[in-house]
């Protein structure tokens, strides 16, 4: 009679475990699932289901931890009263999906593609093999020249440094073609970022030290403790190899990290990402979603330059806003820079021809006849040691610039 009322006990208390195990073993793939879902490359995301993910993604180690304990203590309390084999080898196995899910919610699945260059080390441009046509992506604070290669870039992402005494966030994303440089001060701490993810073709920042969540093109955090703030941009330039050497000849660039450089992009690195699916529809633009633009906001007005049409002229003179400003081809044919054209002149509004020929002589103005080089200075004339105000702009391509700057204009020629 004992043993009857035993086995009695044990089938009516069992049926639980299981659906219970269950489920807790669902939360915990569904943890892990959702952020990698969503937070994919060539998916469109939206703002809801994107901060969504991101705050599952956030909750996730502590949601499987707590899935998998209890899945295990609901194993070891009722596994005596679980009657059938089958049902304790489902438990072991839920129990178990529960784990891996865990472990796998503390790996960046980004940084495993990507793989962070955690410690940066830079060399003369002697000493590293550069192709000389090969871009750059070069900073300047003070005394200090820095050189990043974009394929080395294009592949880490992110690189924390310091520059001048500045700590920045060097950055550069592939797919929308975007290298910016970023100030990791923020109020008064200094953070640390790290790949965390792609939103619409752009890539996503986390810092270490708050989590909060930014997005590369803008700056700004789109979630997190930090939410709304906004980064500081460091003047960036995007130049040849060859330009940048004869610029910075005492300059220090970026090596390769020798346990990644195989995986690095190709030369032909942007004729492939110009073949990759584009979630940002341009159609009504009438612009192609890959057309790469050069970028400025000045005074709070957008606007956007074919990077074809700019090489095709060499100089082109226009309006931003209120400001004058002077778009310039290097020497290299393929570089470009922006200024202010106000200022120098006694009518404060020069205007400018190129030159052709002479190496540091690349244009005049035709108010003084005085030379100007590529970094905007006079080198010969009446203005000689006078510079142009430098404007910051970037390469960008158009789908990604359209889709953070939808009041932009664009440069018809």
């Amino acid at each position: 009679m004992a043993q009857l009322v035993e086995v009695e006990h044990r089938t009516s208390a069992g049926p639980w475990v299981l659906p219970l195990t269950l489920l807790l073993a669902l939360v915990a793939v569904a943890s892990l699932a959702i952020p990698l879902f969503v937070i994919r490359p060539f998916r469109s995301q939206g703002a809801t289901e994107l901060t969504f993910a991101l705050a599952v993604r956030q909750a996730a180690p502590w949601v499987t931890a707590i899935c998998a304990a209890g899945i295990g203590f609901a194993a070891l309390g009722a596994w005596r009263r679980v009657p059938r084999a089958w049902q304790r080898i489902a438990v072991v196995g839920l129990c178990s999906v529960a784990i891996a899910a865990a472990c796998l919610s503390r790996v960046n699945v980004f940084e495993r593609m990507f793989h962070p260059y955690e410690a940066p080390v830079f060399g003369s441009v002697a000493e590293v093999a550069v192709d000389l046509d090969d871009k750059v992506l070069a900073v300047r604070i003070g005394e200090d020249a820095k050189a990043f290669p974009i394929r080395t870039m294009g592949y880490h992402h992110i690189v924390n440094d310091t520059i001048g005494g500045r700590p920045v966030a060097v950055t550069y994303c592939t797919l929308c073609h975007t290298g910016l440089v970023w100030s990791r001060v923020v109020g008064d701490r200094t953070l640390n970022f790290r790949l965390a993810g792609i939103n619409n073709g752009n890539a996503l920042l986390r810092d270490e030290e708050t989590q909060s969540i930014w997005q590369q093109s803008t700056g700004e955090a789109i979630f997190g403790p930090l939410k709304g703030q906004r980064l500081e941009l460091i003047p960036s330039d995007e130049l040849t190899f060859a330009l940048w050497r004869r610029e910075e000849p005492d300059g220090m660039i970026l090596r390769p990290d020798e346990r990644r450089s195989s995986e690095y992009d190709p030369k032909d690195w942007e004729s492939h990402v110009e073949q990759t699916r584009v979630v940002v529809d341009t159609a009504k633009s009438g612009i192609p979603p890959h057309r790469l633009m050069l970028g400025i906001s000045l005074g709070g007005v957008n606007k956007a330059y074919p990077v074809e049409t700019i090489l095709a002229s060499g100089l082109i003179e226009d309006t931003v806003g209120r400001d004058r400003v002077l778009l310039v081809v290097g020497q290299d044919e393929t570089s470009i820079r922006v200024f202010k054209t106000q200022g120098g002149a006694p009518n404060n509004a020069l205007t400018f021809a190129r030159l052709g020929g002479a190496r540091d002589r690349l244009m005049v103005d035709t108010q003084t006849s005085s030379a100007w080089n590529f970094k905007g200075c006079a080198v010969k004339g009446p203005l000689t040691g006078q510079c142009l105000a430098a404007v910051e702009s970037h390469k960008d391509y158009w789908f990604d610039w359209m889709n953070h700057h939808p009041d932009t204009a664009v440069f018809k020629g």
